[in-house]
């Protein structure tokens, strides 16, 4: 059981990816609307992994990860993308991303990225 963090700026997609985790028995420890969020929540929560949408307003998702990854090295981040963004998923795994997920969520997909990551 791993205590997550989600971050896209659509509830509906923070609330799908909560369903899926918190069903596999993951606690979701926080969600933000924006890579500003995701930097602030990451520092006060210190979640084992976050999901983290790439496109997002105020701050995205790439910029969101290098600043999260800047302070803390260690930190499991897993991308979330939709179709045909390709360039920005090689730049989110460059960024050090471990995974990424497209949209619509694959529920499979989804679990297997995050067993992946944590382990």
């Amino acid at each position: 059981m791993a205590r997550i963090l989600i971050v896209d700026d659509a509830k509906f997609m923070r609330l799908t990816l909560s369903n899926i985790l918190t069903k596999a028995n993951h606690e979701v420890v926080g969600e933000g609307e924006n890579g500003r969020d995701a930097v602030v929540l990451y520092r006060e929560l210190n979640p084992d992994l976050v999901t983290l949408d790439i496109t997002m307003p105020e701050m995205s998702g790439l910029d969101a990860i290098r600043e999260i990854r800047k302070e803390f090295p260690q930190a499991k981040v897993i991308m979330c993308s939709a179709m045909g963004q390709q360039k920005m998923v090689v730049e989110s795994i460059e960024a050090g991303a471990k995974d990424f997920i497209v949209k619509p969520f694959d529920e499979g997909r989804v679990l297997e990225a995050v067993n992946r990551v944590l382990n």
